[in-house]
Order: structure tokens, then C-alpha cells, then sequence
């Protein structure tokens, strides 16, 4: 077998897709050592570019196939991941990513990685081609079922219980057992965890009685039912039945309680945990003590957290970046942002560097205070100290730019999102866009454009039709042509059933 795929590869030798100057696929046909190019070479980045862009202007599966081969590009598997991850967060059409997935799979002696995989499920999930995805899966158990893994299990079922009810994601559950070569408690606890991320706890809770006779619980399925509780008295009684079973809580079980309880407002019995964790010779950690921070803060003691901070150092635990953050939080709550921005200081001193989540705290303040003027100071901190906004660091700035029309800071923070590549082009640019259609700048709204369809980015059909509209007022005929043959990169724009909220898009806490 080993001769017959050497010599399937001289006699393919002269064909770009198997030329021994490309990288070697992620499973050899023989010994021979390939120059492959590594993640992260610039290379690469541009072979993926081309690729998404062949996937995103091909108007049929044929074309696709024959724009691959002429474009001599070698499709290796590191290239098929790192160009369906930008099919995946560029929400590229998920029908023909499939078929480049499926056309790169029917090559002979060749396997999809288990990112590969997991990535395409995941886009036609998103979209609900469910159909596709249990194609996909019948298809890789046939031809590789060791692919097919829990991590498998959790991504499909993810999409499943985003628009399925609680009784379809069971179902679909049971349906892996035919596709997975163990199904155990592993695989009960993929679903348990999913149903903490995109049902209920109490859907979570019904679902575990009803099938923990068919798999043993073990530590690692209690600390999933502990981690997602508000209430206590739930946590409590998992916490009694997992001790019926005989199953010794580790750290994290420990943690759990101690956030539960924390969040509850119950910071005396938080204590009384740990005191229990050191009688178990477990010590507390970082979590243990950012949770115990969140909870003084909840019972209107910021200054405490102080103190927390310094036991921590007492007993070895040195606070981390989301321990001050959580003791931040309990000062911007507490509207003392002297002391928020003096903390913020000290951990710099430490050599902590702050990131978006701990400027998001003083941002949230500066938005619903109306302060444009502090909250720009304060993203021009974060580009000097190298900190790139996440998406709702973004959104706070460009809703304040919105609500004051200041469309040249609104500008900035596009441009520098475009040369940077940080947050959500879709939902700044619908807020942008708005402005700048407002302010009858149609020009400057169809660069904004244009520069999203250049970054791979899916403009929103609610700023394609804004544009529009005053397009056809100014009837500029060709620019709107020109959007309409962008969008259709895409396939049909998808109308919004909602409307946006004027807060922020995620929540802060």
C-alpha cells in the first residue's frame, strides 16, 4: 500500500494540486519529507485570501472546482482550516462553503482534520442546514470515524439548541450514538453542558434526571450542573447528591459553590467553603478569590475587595487580570471611578496588562453617562498601550458617536478597525452606516461598504437597504449595481425580523 500511494504520487507530480513544491497533506502518502507552510507565514494568510475569495465569487459548485484547479493553489489541510475559519466568522454562503469542503474531501487518500470538520458543521448549523449536517457526519463515519469525536457531539448540538427545542436537541443527541464509536459519559456531559449554554438550568436539570440511569455521572457532569445555578438551594441539592454517590468534589466543584453562593449575595457561606477547602487540604485559587471580590461588591462593600486582594498575596495566590477586574467592577458600580482608574493603575504597576474587558467597566459608565470626551480618552489609552477593542468596546464608542453625530471620531474607530481587524464589522458598520446615511453622506456609507466586501465581511441588508434608498434618490444607478453584485457574493441578503436595541449588543457583566 505504501509503493502504490509513492508511486500515485509521481504519477500526479505534474498536476498543481499535488506538486512536491506545496505543503504535504496532514496524512502522508509516504515518508518523503514535504516543505509545508507554517500557521501564521504571510503565505499562507494569502493562499486562504485567494481561496475565500474563489469560494465567495463562484456563482456555481462547477465554476468553483475549475477556478481551484487553474489557481494552482495546493489545498492542504492547514489551508482548508484556516480558510473555513474565515468562511466561519466572515458568514461567507454556508452552500458553497460546503461544497469546497466537499470537493477537497472526494480527493483520493485524503482526510479532513477534526477542525475541518467541526468548523463546517458549525456554519451549516448556523444557518440550519441540518439536512447537510447529518450528511456531513454519515459521510465522515463511513469514510474516517475517527473523526467524528465529542467535541463533534457539542458543536452540533450547539446549533441544534440554538433554534431546536430542549426534546429535538435530545434527540439529535441519540442520534450521535449510531456515529460515535463510545458513547458514554462523555458524551452526556457534552450535552448537559450544552443545555447550560443555550436552554435553562431547569431544562438541564429535567434532561439529567431523566437520563442519568443510562450513563454514570462522574465529577466532571456535577461540575457542570454546579457551574450554571443562580439559586443555591439547586446547587445545594446537586452538591448533596453527588456526595450520595461517592464522588469526591475537586477545586472546581468547590468553586462552583463558592461563585453560587457569591452570586446569591451569601458571602458568609462562600467563607464558610473555603474554610472547608483548606480542612480538605484544597487550596482556593485565583477563581475561589475573584469570586468572593464579585460577591463583596454585590453586598455594597467595595472597599473589601481591597482587602481580598491583599489575603490573596498572604496565602500565595497572586490576583490575576479578572480578579482586579472584579474588584474594578464593584468601584464602577459604585460610580467611584477614581478608585476604579487608581486600581486599574496599580495592576499596570504589577505588570498586568488591562485588557478590553477591564476598559469595557470605565466604558459602560462613560455610554450611559453621555460622555463621549472620556470615553474617547480612554480608547486612545488602549491603542497606546497596545490593547485592541472587542466588539463591545466598539459598540459603546460608535452608539455614543451615533448619539452625539460625531462622525469624525465615528470615522477613526472605523478605520482603525479595518487596519486592525478588531470587532464586529456587521454591527458597528449598521450603527455607522446609519449616521453617516443620516448626514447625507452616501459616499463615505458605500466606502464603509465596500470596505467590509473587501475584508470578507457580509454587510447587513439593513445597511445595504439604507443605502439604497438614498441611492436611488440620488440616482446613482451604477454605485448601487456595483453593491448589488457585492452583496450577491454573499447569496441573498437575510431580512431582520428584530429590530437593533439601542444598548450595546453583549452584555458586560
Amino acid at each position: 500500500m505504501h509503493l502504490r500511494n509513492c508511486a500515485l504520487l509521481q504519477r500526479r507530480a505534474s498536476h498543481p494540486l499535488f506538486s512536491s513544491r506545496c505543503p504535504s497533506l496532514s496524512r502522508p502518502f509516504c515518508s518523503s519529507p514535504v516543505p509545508q507552510l507554517t500557521v501564521g507565514e504571510p503565505g499562507n494568510d494569502t493562499a486562504a485570501a485567494a481561496v475565500l475569495d474563489i469560494i465567495n465569487t463562484s456563482r456555481t459548485g462547477e465554476a468553483m472546482a475549475k477556478s481551484l484547479r487553474e489557481s494552482g493553489i495546493f489545498l492542504s489541510n492547514d489551508l482548508i482550516d484556516r480558510v473555513l475559519k474565515r468562511v466561519r466568522f466572515s458568514h461567507s454562503d454556508p452552500l458553497r462553503a460546503f461544497e469546497f469542503f466537499s470537493y477537497t474531501g472526494r480527493r483520493r487518500g485524503f482526510f479532513h482534520t477534526h477542525l475541518s470538520l467541526d468548523t463546517m458543521l458549525y456554519v451549516l448549523g448556523r444557518s440550519r442546514r441540518f439536512e447537510e449536517v447529518w450528511r456531513v457526519l454519515k459521510e465522515t463515519r463511513r469514510k474516517d470515524p475517527s473523526l467524528v469525536t465529542t467535541r463533534t457531539l457539542q458543536v452540533v448540538l450547539g446549533r441544534v439548541a440554538k433554534v431546536c427545542s430542549v426534546r429535538q436537541t435530545v434527540q439529535s443527541f441519540w442520534r450521535f450514538k449510531k456515529l460515535l464509536k463510545e458513547f458514554d459519559t462523555a458524551c452526556f456531559n457534552a450535552l448537559l453542558r450544552t443545555l447550560c449554554q443555550e436552554k435553562s438550568m431547569t431544562d438541564t436539570r429535567n434532561v439529567y434526571h431523566i437520563l442519568k440511569r443510562d450513563f454514570r455521572p462522574d465529577l466532571q457532569t456535577f461540575n457542570i450542573l454546579l457551574s450554571g445555578w443562580k439559586s443555591s438551594e439547586e446547587a445545594e441539592g446537586f452538591w448533596e447528591e453527588m456526595k450520595e454517590l461517592g464522588v469526591k468534589p475537586d477545586l472546581v466543584s468547590y468553586n462552583c459553590l463558592v461563585d453560587v453562593y457569591c452570586k446569591n449575595r451569601q458571602v458568609g457561606k462562600a467563607y464558610q467553603i473555603m474554610d472547608t477547602m483548606r480542612n480538605e487540604d484544597t487550596c482556593p485559587d485565583v477563581f475561589t478569590y475573584t469570586s468572593i471580590i464579585g460577591g463583596v461588591g454585590l453586598i455594597g462593600q467595595p472597599d473589601k475587595a481591597r482587602d481580598v486582594l491583599k489575603e490573596m498575596k498572604e496565602c500565595g495566590c497572586y490576583p490575576d487580570v479578572a480578579a482586579y477586574n472584579a474588584a474594578i467592577r464593584n468601584y464602577c458600580i459604585a460610580k467611584r471611578l477614581r478608585d476604579a482608574f487608581a486600581l486599574m493603575d496599580e495592576m499596570e504597576a504589577k505588570g498586568l496588562s488591562p485588557n478590553p474587558t477591564s476598559y469595557n467597566l470605565f466604558l459602560r459608565c462613560f455610554y450611559w453617562s453621555n460622555e463621549l470626551g472620556s470615553a474617547w480618552r480612554l480608547y486612545q489609552r488602549m491603542r497606546d498601550r497596545g490593547c485592541l477593542p472587542n466588539t463591545q468596546s466598539c459598540m459603546f464608542l460608535i452608539r455614543l458617536c451615533r448619539r452625539q453625530e460625531k462622525m469624525d471620531f465615528a470615522l477613526e474607530l472605523w478605520n482603525d478597525m479595518v487596519e486592525k481587524g478588531f470587532g464586529s464589522f456587521t454591527l458597528v458598520s449598521d450603527v455607522l452606516i446609519d449616521l453617516l446615511c443620516d448626514m447625507g453622506m452616501v459616499g463615505e456609507a458605500e466606502k464603509c461598504f465596500l470596505q467590509m466586501v473587501d475584508k470578507g465581511q457580509k454587510p447587513s441588508s439593513v445597511s445595504f437597504r439604507r443605502i439604497k434608498v438614498l441611492m436611488e434618490l440620488a440616482k446613482q444607478h451604477d454605485s448601487l449595481e456595483n453593491l448589488k453584485q457585492k452583496m450577491t457574493l454573499f447569496g441573498h441578503p437575510i431580512k431582520e425580523v428584530k429590530e437593533r436595541s439601542e444598548e450595546p449588543t453583549e452584555a458586560l457583566y
